[in-house]
């Protein structure tokens, strides 16, 4: 049916009602993009148009320093976080490699964690490779990969506090830091090298191959961040590319010991990186 003006409104009263036809129906988009709101955060995890999240830093740790359970326990860990926000229906294995012992062969960390790419919390590229996360070419090194502080999210898509981001004067204490969320713990284990392969087994960078969480007896603990004999001790790496060491997101620097205490007192708290193989 046509639309009818009163008398006397003339062209000032056609433009009047056209002004509150588009009004009315701006105010329907936006209500309508409001409703769809929830609809855009779950196609985040897999549904109908959106980007799946297959990287996440794990947003809490398992609490017993350096002893994850193995590899095993770790890669549980993955999963289970995986489950709680929703995307637990893929392989979830953990970003750590173990050193050769007698009768067991080294594990690389860049060879359990699929072919990629993979994508975070807000479906932002990661790495489109292993080769571009790693940057196996150097080409690919100037490039680098796409793990910064504003990328590398949890699985709940928290940014994971770093240096300087709280004035907390306690955040180097496991019994604080372990009841305050937002102290520094940007620290993550990986137990690798910065091609992501594992380390020759003479000394330990993995914790004993995340079944420690012993600290160097006294007189040993001398010798800074690094591996030495009789020094328990794990590889960490970045995701804000800020710390000491060279920076580097996977390995940095080492820690004071396997425990949970030792791994917070250089601002980790024993989480690390989960991939999904598929």
């Amino acid at each position: 049916m046509p639309l009818t003006y009163p008398r006397g409104t003339g062209s000032r009263g056609v433009i009047t009602l056209e002004l509150r036809m588009k009004t009315v129906l701006a105010l329907t988009a936006v209500l309508a993009v409001s409703g769809l709101a929830p609809s855009v955060a779950i196609a985040q995890y897999g549904m109908p148009g959106g980007t799946p999240m297959t990287f996440f830093v794990t947003s809490r740790p398992i609490g017993d320093g350096g002893n994850l359970g193995g590899l095993a326990g770790a890669d549980a860990h993955c999963q289970q976080l995986a489950q709680t926000v929703g995307v637990g229906n893929r392989t979830w294995r953990a970003y750590l490699s173990t050193q050769a012992r007698p009768g067991q062969p080294a594990v690389n960390a860049r060879d359990r964690i699929g072919t990629g790419p993979w994508y975070n919390f807000d479906g932002v590229m990661i790495a489109r490779d292993v080769a571009h996360l790693h940057g196996d070419t150097i080409e690919l090194a100037r490039l680098g990969n796409n793990l910064t502080k504003r990328t590398g999210l949890t699985e709940k898509g928290q940014i994971v506090p770093g240096l300087n981001d709280y004035k907390v004067p306690r955040d180097s204490e496991w019994e604080y830091s372990k009841t305050t969320p937002y102290t520094n713990r940007h620290e993550m284990l990986t137990g690798t090298q910065l091609d992501g392969r594992a380390f020759p087994p003479e000394l330990d960078y993995t914790c004993n191959n995340w079944t420690s969480n012993l600290d160097p007896a006294p007189g040993q603990a001398q010798g800074g961040l690094e591996a030495g004999p009789g020094r328990p001790n794990v590889q960490i790496g970045f995701p804000d590319r800020n710390g000491g060491g060279n920076g580097s997101w996977n390995s940095s620097h080492g820690t004071n010991g396997c425990s949970q205490t030792a791994l917070n007192r250089t601002h980790g708290v024993g989480m690390f990186y989960c991939f999904a193989t598929n």
